[in-house]
């Protein structure tokens, strides 16, 4: 505590100034509008590789099944 009471006002407010700019630029945010960061979110989804395009289609898979279904039902009750 002396060693505070030691420093010079300008020393001690040269001192809380870097303080404070060093605090500010920890909450900044790199994305002036929501619409860039979520561009930059898709790219980096997209390098990493989360939006594949040989995904299975899953509607048509549903489809195909049910179709086969009814053709069973068809056959075991026709």
């Amino acid at each position: 505590m002396d060693s505070s009471r030691a420093r010079t006002p300008q020393a001690a407010l040269t001192s809380l100034e870097a303080a404070a700019a060093s605090a500010r630029g920890g909450f900044g945010c790199m994305f002036s509008t929501s619409d860039e960061f979520e561009m930059a979110l898709i790219t980096e989804r997209r390098a990493q590789g989360r939006y594949d395009r040989h995904r299975i289609r899953w509607p048509a898979v549903m489809f195909i099944g049910c179709a086969m279904m009814v053709a069973g039902m068809v056959l075991l009750f026709g």
